[in-house]
């Protein structure tokens, strides 16, 4: 074989798609809240952006708030318009797909980056339990074995780590400072009656429970504070606490000579406390929820609009309009800024307006196919998929998933996220479809109203759902109450 350079000509197709189709991807994806992030950053780093002020009417002014689908216009080129051919690009469904990078190169990142909102000052249980430590009357020295506890603590509020691994943990911090150090003096190594001492300063901070090694320990500290020492309710958790949790109410009764009954009373006194008291005091950042969309009820009618008026409403700038018209007095390089800054202005505001016509589109699929749940409530959701809506709508199922990721909608009953709507569904008799979640919420209206003294096993809840017209398997019922976090019968018989 011969060895040495060659050149030859390929004839293909491929598609690729320029940093701007990812930004459109991202701004699609993206929920209310980050999409003002990511305008205000676009309103500062392009000179060729500026924003409507209140009562201005411009040619780049998108159309009012709140204008429901039926009157929208028709969906507009998503070849944005410029003084230059900007790029031979596919149609914008055709790009928003995954998989799109063929060759496996993405945009730069500085183009798909937005400004992610972050909480500011958010408290968690560590921070509370530090807080309790420092007003405590603890040296340095008890100061650090307390960190030491509050660092293996997790956010319920129990101890991850044995007492022989916090001393060895404390030890070699110690043993790790003396070696950075140059004081030759040597600092005494805890022991385990320190440990031990500090296990129960720290069991005794708020919340009652934190600190335990298991879920019996975490219950039994919070009976000082429940006043249940000293009662039945205490013996049940020390003593019989395997029989407490299978709720064999009557092999209690006849070892200790009470009651099943009296068992029972006691055993619901043990369910008034807290099984993960960390929990209180988890990381407590607000997590707001700002609707993207909203769904009205005018004249029996439901109405779609999007809830947009707190984004910044972008437009051309005329001033630098006027400098790009007398290109004469810039350089090469000058021109080519200008002109891609333009070109990227014009895109985003076009962006903007197709990322506001497809949601619209999208939940007024919605609405119109889930009628019965706007109407009647839960037990009126039907079964739907991304592929129905994409298919109702003419546009791609990635192109659904981007519109309902992490978005929010407020209705009539309450604000759902979209997420919502879409569930898996089951045949009923008369073969229509029913929900899956419609079906979880019938199971968890039947166990809420059944005599809690003869409840529901799983197979007369199928017996009473196929009375409705609903077949289902006796395991799915099982499967779904498991869902609901709902015990089984025998669990759930009240004496």
């Amino acid at each position: 074989m011969k060895s040495g350079l060659h050149q030859s000509a390929r004839l293909g197709q491929e598609l690729r798609a320029n940093p701007r189709l990812y930004q459109a991807m991202d701004m699609l994806y993206m929920p209310l809240i980050d999409l003002q992030q990511h305008l205000k950053q676009e309103l500062l780093e392009n000179p060729f952006l500026e924003l409507i002020e209140e009562g201005e009417n411009g040619d780049a002014e998108p159309e009012e708030q709140g204008e429901a689908l039926d009157v929208v216009a028709e969906e507009t080129s998503t070849e944005a318009p410029t003084d230059e051919t900007i790029d031979d690009e596919a149609p914008w469904e055709d790009l928003l797909l995954d998989g799109i990078d063929q060759d496996g190169v993405r945009a730069p990142s500085e183009v798909r980056e937005y400004v992610e909102p972050v909480s500011v000052e958010a408290r968690d249980l560590s921070d509370h339990l530090r807080d309790q430590v420092r007003l405590l009357d603890l040296g340095p020295r008890d100061q650090l074995l307390a960190d030491e506890f509050i660092g293996n603590i997790n956010d319920e509020g129990y101890l991850t780590a044995t007492l022989d691994q916090i001393l060895t943990g404390i030890n070699t911090v110690i043993a790790q400072a003396e070696a950075a150090s140059e004081d030759e003096r040597d600092a005494p190594r805890f022991t385990m009656p320190e440990v031990e001492r500090m296990l129960r300063i720290v069991q005794s901070l708020e919340p009652a429970g934190v600190g335990a090694r298991s879920l019996q320990e975490c219950l039994t500290l919070q009976l000082p504070e429940a006043g249940l020492l000293d009662t039945l309710a205490e013996r049940l958790i020390r003593e019989f606490f395997d029989d407490l949790l299978a709720h064999r109410w009557g092999e209690i009764g006849r070892r200790i000579g009470v009651a099943p009954g009296e068992v029972q009373a006691a055993a619901d006194a043990v369910a008034r406390l807290t099984p993960k008291p960390g929990l209180a005091y988890a990381d407590r950042a607000a997590d707001y929820v700002i609707p993207d969309l909203m769904v009205e009820k005018i004249d029996e009618a439901y109405l779609v609009f999007v809830n947009d008026g707190n984004l910044p409403r972008l437009k051309l700038s005329r001033a630098y309009e006027e400098v790009v018209r007398d290109k004469r007095k810039f350089d090469a390089e000058s021109k080519e800024f200008i002109t891609s800054r333009l070109s990227a202005a014009q895109w985003l505001i076009q962006a903007i307006e197709q990322r506001r016509q497809t949601m619209l589109k999208v939940m007024h699929y919605i609405v119109e196919r889930q009628r019965e749940f706007f109407e009647k409530g839960i037990q009126g959701l039907r079964p739907l998929t991304l592929r129905e809506v994409a298919e109702g709508i003419g546009m791609h199922e990635s192109t659904v998933s981007r519109v309902t990721n992490e978005k929010f909608v407020q209705t009539p009953r309450g604000v759902l996220p979209l997420k919502f709507f879409f569930s898996s569904g089951l045949r009923s008799s008369e073969g229509d479809d029913v929900s899956a979640r419609g079906i979880r919420a019938a199971i968890e209206k039947m166990i809420a109203e059944e005599d809690p003294h003869a409840p529901l096993t799983d197979q007369a809840i199928v017996e009473r759902l196929e009375r409705d017209g609903v077949q289902i398997a006796r395991r799915t019922v099982a499967k779904y109450r498991d869902q609901l976090g709902v015990l089984s019968a025998r669990l759930r018989r009240r004496l």
